[in-house]
């Protein structure tokens, strides 16, 4: 099973997809390719995409069942002791690590402030 998502991408290459695949949704294609034809119609996506975005995910023989691959997608794929996970990285663009948080204003919190005087 192979499904592509293609996000922004020339209407051109929605029609080229659909020779080979079902398009189920706007820019979603599902299908059962060969790994052949997979890989020929990746490279073509890529290879047309233009500013757009796009992601492919197909069965495999592995443990997780399936693989992806993206292409000019902000979220990228990270192999983690042989699984595939996917790293999106943050909104201020550094990496959410312990080193970088920011510690806890000290003091005590509004809540526990009304229960220490007795307001409501």
């Amino acid at each position: 099973m192979t499904v592509i998502v293609l996000t922004n991408c020339p209407a051109g290459l929605r029609g080229f997809l659909t020779r080979w695949l079902l398009e189920i949704s706007a820019g979603v294609f599902i299908g059962n390719p060969s790994a052949r034809i997979r890989d020929a119609l990746w490279n073509e996506v890529q290879q047309y995409a233009g500013q757009g975005r796009a992601l492919l995910a197909h069965t495999t023989n592995n443990e997780q069942g399936y693989t992806f691959r993206t292409f000019d997608h902000a979220w990228n794929p990270v192999d983690h002791e042989g699984l595939t996970l996917i790293h999106r990285p943050s909104a201020n663009g550094s990496d959410p690590t312990p080193a970088n948080t920011t510690p806890d204003k000290p003091g005590w919190s509004k809540a526990s402030k009304r229960r220490r005087f007795g307001r409501r």
